[in-house]
C-alpha cells in the first residue's frame, strides 16, 4: 500500500470519528496528534471553538525530564502531564479523539496514563 493511500485512509477515519464526537465546556474533546518526532494533546471546546489547554513533547517540563521522542514511554508521560494540566483548569471528564490512529501502542499508552492520573473518558 502506498503512503498516499495510508494517509488518505487515516484522514477518512479521522473525519468519521469527528462526525460523532464534539467537545463542550463541561466535557471538552481531548485531541491527540502524533508526528514522527512529537506528541501533541489539546483540550478543545468545540461549541466555543477554543482550545482550553495543550501539552506536547515540545514543552519545557517534558524536555527537562530527559530524552523525548514519539514513543510509548513518552506517550505515558504526556498522558499524565496532560491530565494534570486538565485538572488545574477544572476538567475532570473528556471525550477522547484519537485523530484517526488505531487504539493501540502510543495512543493506548497515552489514554491509559491519562485515566490513571484521574481523567474520565
Amino acid at each position: 500500500m502506498r503512503t498516499q493511500d495510508k494517509l488518505r485512509l487515516k484522514q477518512l477515519r479521522h473525519w468519521r470519528i469527528r462526525k460523532k464526537i464534539t467537545g463542550t465546556a463541561q466535557r471538552p474533546r481531548m485531541s491527540v496528534t502524533f508526528t514522527n518526532e512529537h506528541i501533541y494533546v489539546q483540550f478543545i471546546d468545540d461549541t466555543a471553538g477554543k482550545t482550553l489547554s495543550s501539552t506536547s513533547t515540545m514543552s519545557k517540563a517534558i524536555k527537562a525530564d530527559g530524552k523525548v521522542g514519539a514513543n510509548v514511554v513518552t506517550a505515558k508521560r504526556i498522558g499524565s502531564v496532560a491530565a494534570e494540566a486538565a485538572k488545574t483548569i477544572g476538567i475532570s471528564s473528556v471525550v477522547f479523539d484519537r485523530g484517526g490512529s488505531r487504539y493501540h501502542g502510543k495512543v493506548k499508552a497515552l489514554a491509559d496514563a491519562a485515566r490513571d492520573a484521574g481523567l474520565k473518558f
